[in-house]
């Protein structure tokens, strides 16, 4: 891991811990922003103003008329170190489920011609796997979340949709996620999620935090359906999809 300090303006820098998305650096910038804020919470760093995490950076913002940019990275120096060696956080474990079926996958057989496979073999791939958010970002509550297995990793579109329907389940790159509404978008479309990602009513508007688990569950297109019917009428409680901890995270959380 090496970290670098980049000039973001007159009132802001960045910190970044490496190039590539991994566990490693996403448990720095985690380290790095729950430090900053427990700082904050002291009554240290006077004049810091907020944070912005991302994959593998943090960027923080000052008010120059408080404090400088040489002051507060000195004042920072320890969380640094102790940031560059914390331990990938374990989030909350979610249990999905999507309709990989018709309509809901116009880009399945697609993916799977580009794959060399079958669409039951991305099917299974993609649900079978657990993936990490590592970040919200692009609209209220849309997760970026990794890692794809390699043979599913695909560039994206060359033409953009003007319309992707809310709760597609996507792929790009490395990455998959779900978007929360409708909206433009150039991912590979392979199932329909009914479940509802960002809530302005909610304590915690959005579903999905930075450090979570997902796997997803797949269902055929009735019980999509009746689950999408029944969130629209708000007669689920989101905490139905938490998945139990696996026993041994469980155990390592107790050491």
């Amino acid at each position: 891991m090496t970290l670098r300090l980049l000039d973001a303006g007159d009132a802001a820098f960045t910190v970044e811990f490496g190039e590539t998305i991994a566990p490693a650096l996403l448990a720095a910038v985690q380290a790095l922003d729950a430090g900053i804020a427990r700082a904050q919470a002291a009554g240290a760093l006077p004049g810091l103003i907020e944070t912005m995490p991302t994959f593998r950076s943090l960027t923080v913002f000052f008010d120059p008329l408080r404090t400088g940019r040489a002051e507060l990275i000195e004042a920072l120096q320890p969380l640094f170190k102790a940031a560059e060696h914390a331990p990938p956080v374990d989030g909350r474990h979610w249990r999905l489920p999507v309709c990989y079926e018709g309509e809901a996958g116009p880009d399945l057989a697609a993916t799977a011609a580009a794959a060399g496979t079958t669409t039951d073999e991305v099917v299974a791939l993609h649900s079978g796997t657990e993936f990490r958010v590592y970040m919200l970002g692009f609209m209220p509550g849309f997760p970026f979340m990794g890692d794809l297995p390699e043979r599913l990793r695909l560039p994206r579109r060359t033409e953009p949709r003007v319309r992707v329907p809310a709760g597609s389940v996507a792929i790009a790159g490395g990455l998959t996620a779900i978007y929360p509404w409708e909206s433009p978008g150039g991912w590979h479309l392979l199932g329909r999620c009914p479940v509802r990602l960002f809530d302005a009513a909610a304590e915690s508007p959005s579903l999905l935090a930075v450090g979570d688990r997902v796997r997803f569950q797949p269902v055929p297109m009735a019980e999509f359906r009746r689950l999408e019917a029944a969130v629209q009428a708000r007669e689920v409680d989101p905490a139905c999809w938490l998945a139990p901890v696996p026993a041994a995270a469980a155990l390592a959380g107790g050491r």
